[in-house]
């Protein structure tokens, strides 16, 4: 596969490798570091004059020096004369704030994107976004994946009542995605409708649908401090739910997430590993880890992409049955 470069950023190592070795690539050679005021120092270690380089670097961990080193080192290699520069982002930084919701309420995913731009990216890379008109605010082209084939996988080998679910979304911006699911399993779908007084503080839920008798699988892209997920699921049994499922794509479980989802009635859950936050969980015996990864192969080139499902990483109940 020549004229392919793949550099890994700090924030995800084990992913960016495994996207290598799918590839039956090395990682490119690329230093990164801090100097004593804590400015970051990037230092690409291999030629990239006339190469098709791909940049792996996700939103998680220390977000905003991840997102600066992501930004240096497009900028390092496209002054290198590199032919093409991919940021390949798996879960994208400050996708949350994605509208002016209230006065003077910035909106920092556009500038994400035009910091993005400047610094010298050709193509974006990323996973379930947050919100899909994020990709409107590029000017270059943006493959936005979706976990929707493995989460379909996962349900039809792994819950054996799926043809008597109902797929809910937790709140109502994740309404398109659950229908899709629930029409691809030609089951029902419910929805519930959220008030929050503050960010990551929940004030009140309603639940629009039907889960009486059924199983409810919970399907969101994002979990930070799992208080909307846990109290869904609360509400999900109040109304009648035989048994409550999470499939989250991007586990960020942040403050009390882990204690939050430990204690929770979930029957099961699940995260990818394109977040960091879903390999380290696994030490804590909490949650089904599947490595949904990224992959752009033969790929890359013709920008083909596609999601590989690894074997499960771990396998342990949830809370109490």
């Amino acid at each position: 596969m020549p004229n392919i470069k793949i550099f890994s950023g700090s924030s995800h190592q084990d992913l960016s490798q495994k996207i290598a070795d799918r590839l039956g690539l090395e990682l490119g050679k690329v230093v990164t570091k801090k100097f004593s005021n804590q400015e970051t120092c990037v230092e690409i270690g291999e030629s990239v004059r006339g190469e098709d380089v791909y940049i792996v670097q996700s939103g998680c961990g220390e977000i905003n020096d991840n997102l600066m080193e992501l930004l240096i080192m497009i900028n390092a290699c496209k002054i290198a004369s590199a032919s093409r520069v991919t940021a390949v982002i798996p879960c994208f930084p400050y996708a949350r704030q994605d509208k002016k919701d209230k006065s003077r309420a910035p909106i920092s995913a556009k500038l994400v994107a035009n910091m993005l731009s400047v610094a010298g990216a050709d193509h974006i890379i990323t996973m379930d976004l947050h919100a899909s008109q994020i990709q409107g605010f590029f000017d270059i082209p943006v493959d936005n994946l979706y976990a929707e084939p493995a989460v379909l996988k996962w349900i039809r080998e792994n819950i054996s009542e799926w043809r008597n679910c109902t797929i809910v979304s937790p709140d109502a911006g994740g309404a398109k995605r659950v229908t899709s699911i629930a029409d691809r399993l030609n089951v029902d779908f419910a929805l519930i409708h959220k008030e929050r007084k503050k960010a990551n503080e929940v004030d009140r839920m309603v639940l629009v649908g039907d889960v009486k008798d059924r199983v409810a699988i919970l399907v969101d892209d994002m979990a930070d401090t799992c208080g909307t997920i846990c109290h869904a699921a609360d509400k999900l049994l109040s109304a009648g739910a035989t048994r409550v499922y999470a499939i989250l794509t991007h586990g960020i479980f942040s403050g009390p997430a882990i204690s939050r989802i430990n204690n929770a009635c979930f029957e099961a859950a699940q995260c990818s590993k394109c977040f960091l936050g879903g390999r380290s969980l696994i030490h804590h015996h909490l949650l089904d880890c599947v490595a949904w990864i990224l992959l752009c192969t033969y790929p890359f080139r013709f920008g083909f992409t596609f999601i590989y499902l690894d074997p499960f990483l771990a396998k342990y109940p949830l809370g109490p049955k």
